[in-house]
């Protein structure tokens, strides 16, 4: 088989890889905020419920946790459709990197700019939503977008469910037509080629929100 024809059956699974990563890569930066907004506006109980839950997500191997949603909680119940699977695994392992991300963020807001807002009578919750927020997501842009990739990267094990992205489409052919160094060779270079793309879209939207004057972190 030619690399041409090898690259075209290999590109059925672009659609899949890239949907992986845009559904992990959503439900990681909602996560995130959500942690963040529960660490910034509650108590220390709440703090310290996030805190651990982070740590322990970080600590947790993606493949670990996938097979533990995908085929755990069926045993109890709940059937989980692969992609709400990888969701549940890497999207939320991805959330805990990009929480961390944005709690050093808001500690680059200056408290002085706090203490302002603070003065002129804004609530807590008004603080964060005009003071920090907005500046959280300028100073975290690279960071948050740095996780993104390397949630693409992560993206293969989702054949380990069924899903039919790229590395799934390379071991169904590999075992077909065994020119797996040729198979496997080219899937690098597509995984490249998003990435590489990616980073560009990456590098845009760094340059577009960046504070002037403001190293990123």
């Amino acid at each position: 088989m030619s690399a041409w024809e090898i690259l075209r059956l290999l590109s059925q699974g672009i659609g899949y890889t890239l949907l992986v990563t845009l559904v992990c890569s959503v439900t990681a930066l909602v996560f995130a905020l959500v942690m963040i907004s529960l660490r910034t506006l509650c108590g220390r109980g709440a703090r310290l419920c996030v805190d651990t839950s982070v740590y322990c997500l970080r600590g947790i191997p993606v493949l670990v946790l996938l097979f533990l949603v995908y085929f755990g909680l069926p045993l109890v119940g709940i059937k989980v459709v692969p992609l709400a699977a990888m969701a549940l695994s890497l999207g939320l392992i991805g959330g805990a990197y990009v929480t961390e991300v944005f709690r050093g963020a808001l500690d680059s807001v200056d408290g002085v700019e706090l203490m302002a807002a603070e003065s002129i009578g804004l609530s807590r919750l008004q603080v964060f939503g005009y003071v920090q927020l907005p500046q959280m997501l300028r100073f975290s842009a690279p960071g948050v977008l740095n996780e993104f990739t390397s949630i693409l990267k992560y993206s293969p094990f989702a054949y380990t469910v069924g899903i039919p992205e790229i590395t799934k489409q390379a071991t169904v052919l590999a075992g077909q037509t065994l020119q797996g160094a040729e198979i496997y060779l080219l899937v690098g270079i597509l995984y490249f080629l998003i990435y590489r793309l990616l980073l560009v879209f990456a590098q845009l939207v760094e340059r577009r929100y960046r504070i002037p004057g403001v190293s990123p972190l």
